[in-house]
């Protein structure tokens, strides 16, 4: 039996394309996606894929996959994960994106969801998909299904578009770093007729990110929107990465902007829409963002990481929006599924409502020093975690709690350590009422993650 432990991970598939993952694995995961969704009277499964030069293949297996079970396929070639996410949500089909995200070119990987884009996760499907696939999918006994080509990009515009009325704004100047990724296709489409000007960077579609990497959490990788900004005297500049789902903001002076601090913006701008909502946010968000959501009338719930979780609770509670300091932010008008998109433009109608620049619009949204994420490579992830809650959880005032991780707050503040869901990493994550005390705090932490 088939051990896919290694690439079956919290709440996707990703490995290495040649040595985890082919095309024969690939369509198996299909059959058993189809299978999974059949039972649940789905009549067609709709399938995307980024740019990567893996993707366009492995997608393809996948539909093979999925029509040997006698279930349809609508295919809409390239797309953001988010315009899968729009495609599944407005065809109430449940869907299969093929990207990696930020990682590099090596990888790839599969993002499941069901029917309105419900997500798929460990403890919501997948792990019945990698049992079957491990066991062997069973041969379906039938006509096999079709696959039929679909264009929802303009569709996807024009729906984000009636979400956020930029009718308004005044005129914008906006840099926008696609890091060679799937922005460089969605972008062009929804700012379209808007009144913002553009200046785009890297969107040419390639794969092999031959400019850096698709990952605009890690500093260096804005350096470049950074100075655009600077250099072109830019109201604002936006990063996006690999399949576009996430979106990074820096300021009209290339400083960077907290997710946090944006997940707190647009919260206000939805509770406005609905006062007294929930507001979802997970625990290594800013403090600042529950007490903001309060300020405003709103109620916070706080989550483990992740979007599969974090929908999960949105569903329950019937939260409006939420946001999570890795620059996912999900919304309930849109299927409560995350898209960095939408994010922007809630983003770039706040600034263009008022005369002010962006980094006076959010700098009430900024109470703390934060870390930023620091990973660790450790040999015993568990003895680590154990070491740190030993030494800080006796200290007085200590607050433990284990719901992802080790989250410990102190007085001086608060750090979470916890284990990726994708990497071999400790990531941690340490905000405190100042700079010196944050740095002291993670000092500390790393000192004995690190031995």
């Amino acid at each position: 039996m088939t051990d896919l432990s290694g690439i079956v991970k919290a709440y996707d598939i990703r490995g290495v394309v040649g040595e985890q993952l082919d095309d024969d694995l690939v369509e198996r995961f299909g059959a058993a996606f189809a299978r999974l969704v059949v039972g649940e009277a789905a009549s067609a499964v709709v399938v995307g894929h980024d740019m990567r030069d893996s993707s366009p293949g492995l997608a393809s297996a996948f539909a093979r996959g999925v029509t040997s079970q006698g279930v349809d396929v609508v295919s809409i070639g390239l797309a953001s994960t988010d315009q899968l996410y729009f495609a599944s949500g407005s065809l109430n089909l449940p869907g299969a994106m093929f990207t990696a995200s930020h990682n590099p070119a090596k990888y790839n990987g599969i993002k499941l969801c069901r029917a309105g884009a419900a997500p798929v996760g460990q403890d919501s499907g997948l792990a019945e998909i990698k049992e079957s696939v491990e066991q062997g999918v069973p041969p379906f006994e039938g006509a096999p299904g079709v696959v039929t080509e679909r264009d929802v990009l303009d569709d996807y515009a024009g729906y984000l578009r009636k979400l956020v009325d930029l009718s308004g704004s005044r005129p914008l100047k906006v840099a926008v770093d696609a890091g060679n990724g799937m922005g460089g296709h969605t972008v062009p489409k929804v700012f379209e007729g808007l009144p913002i000007e553009v200046a785009p960077m890297y969107f040419e579609l390639d794969g092999s990110f031959p400019n850096h990497e698709a990952n605009p959490l890690d500093p260096a990788n804005i350096v470049d929107l950074q100075a655009k900004v600077r250099e072109i005297g830019a109201d604002a500049g936006l990063a996006f990465d690999g399949d576009a789902d996430r979106c990074f903001v820096v300021d009209e002076n290339g400083d960077p902007i907290a997710p946090s601090a944006i997940a707190a913006l647009v919260a206000v701008r939805e509770l406005a829409k609905e006062p007294g909502a929930t507001v979802i946010h997970n625990l290594i968000t800013s403090k600042a963002v529950p007490e903001i959501v309060a300020e405003h009338g709103g109620k916070a719930v706080r989550t483990r990481v992740g979007h599969s979780f974090i929908k999960a609770t949105m569903a329950e509670t019937d939260a409006i929006f939420g946001g999570e300091h890795s620059a996912h932010y999900y919304f309930r008008d849109f299927w409560r599924a995350d898209t960095g998109m939408l994010a922007a433009l809630h983003v770039l109608a706040a600034l263009g409502e008022q005369d002010g620049p962006l980094s006076e619009l959010t700098s009430s949204y900024r109470r703390y020093a934060a870390s930023g994420e620091i990973n660790s490579t450790v040999d015993d992830q568990v003895a680590r975690q154990i070491a740190v809650k030993d030494a800080f959880g006796n200290r007085s005032g200590a607050v433990v709690d284990e719901m992802d991780g080790l989250t410990v707050e102190l007085p001086e503040g608060w750090f979470n350590l916890r284990p990726s869901n994708t990497e071999p990493l400790l990531r941690l994550n340490v905000e405190a009422r100042d700079e010196d005390a944050m740095r002291a705090l993670t000092d500390e932490v790393l000192a004995i993650v690190r031995g």
